[in-house]
């Protein structure tokens, strides 16, 4: 089984800081989830290189004594040069379809897709809503990008 978790809660809004670390209430977030996964058999973590799924990932390294690997091809979903304002092309990514995105993005998610299908069995992974999003999107609807928009508890996603 592969972990997917999405970091906690940025410090900063997706569309005001590049790469916030976590709030209060994100730090409080990643505490329980390093509790709730406790009592999993994981075997090796890895992190997106982005610091608020650091962040998040080393609450559960710290409770579990293994190492956090950082990742690159687990990060954030790239913006292509040319954007001006993440926030509304982020937004309408998001409502189509994979065909339709730029090269740089489908070479992301391909990328994403390729990693995690390489991982050993109990790994968890500290990611980001669009990159889980890519992952249950290929295993469900492979044509959107968004599978879902909220993000389901740990023992919603293990049942």
């Amino acid at each position: 089984m592969i972990y997917l978790i999405r970091h906690g809660e940025a410090a900063a809004s997706w569309g005001s800081h590049p790469d916030p670390g976590l709030s209060e209430n994100g730090r409080a977030q990643a505490e329980t989830v390093a509790k709730a996964l406790a009592s999993e058999t994981i075997t090796n973590a890895i992190t997106s290189p982005m610091a608020r799924c650091q962040e998040t990932g080393s609450f559960f390294a710290n409770a579990s004594g293994l190492e956090l690997t950082i990742e690159p091809a687990v990060t954030e979903i790239p913006t292509p040069a040319d954007v001006t304002d993440r926030v509304p092309w982020l937004r309408g990514l998001m409502s189509g379809q994979w065909a339709d995105a730029p090269g740089l993005v489908r070479d992301w998610r391909q990328g994403l897709l390729d990693t995690l299908s390489a991982l050993p069995d109990e790994t968890v992974v500290f990611s980001h809503f669009v990159a889980i999003n890519a992952v249950v999107g290929h295993l469900e609807n492979p044509a959107t990008v968004t599978g879902f928009l909220t993000t389901p508890s740990l023992e919603e996603a293990t049942q």
